[in-house]
């Protein structure tokens, strides 16, 4: 017997917009609707004065900004990147032209796959390269926010 899923494709936002989505966690929306995107890309920042910024998002200059006015008068700490398709990891070169934060990742494009012999899709950000690498279990401490690792292949 199949279940039905139901899929909400109600949101509510505004791009360039910094919404709060639960305690500790805002959401800036990159301008980059897709059939893989859905909307856009959403970039997250954790924490409050020390903040991490999760997928920076596609190397979109408005997006950045965006996501720079978002975070005035805080520190971003950390840049933490979950994988390293287009609309996620490039970014990351332009936020790192305003601050120092390292990024921490779990290899460039293909990182795991291509050690088993498997060949990556394309839409990978190939430049990409960690400040840090992370690996499953590993546990990211900013102060006021901690994130745990999860090596979820498939995506």
């Amino acid at each position: 017997m199949a279940v039905e899923i139901p899929f909400s494709r109600k949101l509510e936002f505004s791009y360039g917009a910094c919404e709060t989505v639960a305690p500790g966690v805002r959401r800036v929306i990159a301008e980059n609707p897709s059939p893989f995107t859905f909307h856009g890309t959403g970039t997250y920042i954790i924490g409050e004065g020390n903040v991490a910024v999760i997928d920076p998002g596609p190397a979109d200059p408005s997006h950045i900004a965006a996501l720079l006015k978002s975070v005035e008068g805080e520190t971003i700490s950390h840049v933490l990147v979950t994988h390293t398709h287009t609309d996620h990891s490039p970014g990351c070169a332009l936020l790192k032209e305003h601050c120092e934060a390292p990024t921490f990742a779990y290899g460039p494009h293909g990182a795991g796959k291509l050690e088993q012999g498997v060949s990556v899709e394309e839409g990978g950000d190939m430049e990409f390269q960690p400040d840090e690498l992370v690996r499953h279990g590993d546990i990211i401490d900013g102060g006021n926010w901690q994130v745990e690792c999860l090596y979820t292949p498939g995506h």
